[in-house]
């Protein structure tokens, strides 16, 4: 049996391989699918490429034990988030170890899950699998959770159909079963120009914004006060958000556009379109009279920018069944931050999101994770080759 410090290194040096790659959402993330599709064929594991419309993205999909449907997936993502802005100590693409803390964008989240099951291959291959562990790696996770869908369509026609996810986000190696959707937006109000001492001669772009903005604010308190019926969630509510506004050209003239990008983080069971429906219908029936009053063409608009569904609570799954067993915990519990984990839950597969790091650490500068929590995913893989086995 390979010795514990061993499948560390392995890791270690796996992953100071993917945070070497810039492979920040905004760019390709090929080079790294190319430099991993180069070290599985050094260890003898086949692979399938799974790539996106335009040619300049990937996925890779493998299979370890028998070629069958069934069996586990472990799901993690190949792209992050920018630096630009932040006030790194350390160079974001370079790893380094401090003492218990290894350091570089996406050590959390989530390459560090990545390298420790790439790292765990060898360990998979030698078991006497009797159900398959399959090995999903993605991209746009952190736009929208897009790269994982190409290859769910697939399960059950050219690829095998897992019956568990394991969505390895970090959680501390919490047991997670639940989380919030979310839905983004960019809302457009088209107004008229004109000289800000005759307001009857135009239409203000930003006067009808800022009515949407107030409004969604109004239904953010209503959602407060609707509350968590679950009692699971922090914050236990739905929530709306105003992240960014952009309007006018000068003090003295009438908007003729401004815009803003919101988005709603919906509980489990909440209508993912609820907030939207609720902008819209109050758009059409206060704002638009008073927009059209002296613009007859004024409009609004609202364009979703991602749509991520959350994951509801399967008590009793075989996924929860599976990973509390393998943690040895008895318990589970939920995190507010939206997963690839409702898009395989929706195409049927049980699924917990479960991984190694702290999502305090993530997206921060200087982003870490402890030594510690990576050894503890080793000692997750070596259980489930075990189960399986």
């Amino acid at each position: 049996m390979m010795d514990p410090s061993d499948d560390l290194a392995a890791t270690l040096s796996l992953l100071e391989r993917l945070v070497g790659f810039d492979t920040v959402s905004s760019k390709s993330n090929l080079p790294l699918i190319d430099s991993v599709e180069a070290y599985l064929e050094d260890i003898g594991v086949a692979f399938t490429r799974v790539p996106n419309a335009d040619g300049d993205k990937a996925a890779l999909f493998l299979t370890i034990g028998p070629a069958i449907d069934g069996g586990v997936l472990l799901s993690g993502h190949t792209d992050c988030v920018p630096v630009e802005g932040q006030e790194w100590t350390v160079d974001p693409f370079t790893l380094r170890r401090d003492g218990s803390r290894v350091f570089g964008r996406g050590t959390c989240d989530m390459k560090g899950f990545d390298a420790i099951c790439l790292a765990m291959l060898p360990t998979f291959q030698k078991a006497a699998l009797k159900k398959p562990i399959h090995l999903l790696l993605s991209y746009d996770e952190e736009i929208g959770c897009l790269g994982s869908l190409d290859a769910i369509r697939r399960f059950g026609v050219d690829l095998p159909r897992p019956a568990i996810a394991i969505v390895g986000e970090p959680t501390e190696l919490a047991v997670i079963d639940a989380h919030k959707s979310i839905a983004t937006y960019e809302t457009i109000v088209h107004g008229k120009e004109a000289h800000s001492s005759k307001p009857q001669l135009g239409a203000s772009a930003v006067e009808a914004a800022c009515d949407l903005v107030t409004e969604l604010y109004r239904f953010a308190e209503i959602l407060r006060q609707e509350g968590d019926p679950s009692g699971l969630f922090d914050p236990a509510c739905s929530t709306v958000h105003v992240g960014q506004i952009r309007g006018g050209t000068a003090r003295n003239i009438m908007a003729k556009r401004c815009s803003f990008d919101w988005e709603f983080r919906g509980l489990p069971g909440v209508d993912q379109k609820r907030a939207l429906a609720h902008l819209e219908a109050y758009a059409d029936r206060i704002v638009l009279p008073k927009l059209t009053r002296h613009a007859p063409n004024a409009r609004i608009e609202t364009h979703a920018d991602i749509e991520v569904p959350g994951l509801a609570s399967e008590p009793g799954s075989a996924a929860e069944t599976l990973v509390k067993k393998l943690m040895r915990s008895n318990s589970t519990g939920t995190v507010s931050f939206a997963t690839e984990a409702g898009q395989f839950q929706g195409a049927g597969i049980a699924t917990i999101v479960c991984g190694p790091g702290s999502i305090d650490q993530a997206h921060q500068p200087d982003e870490f994770i402890e030594v510690a929590q990576i050894e503890a995913g080793i000692g997750f893989m070596r259980r489930l080759a075990e189960e399986l086995s």
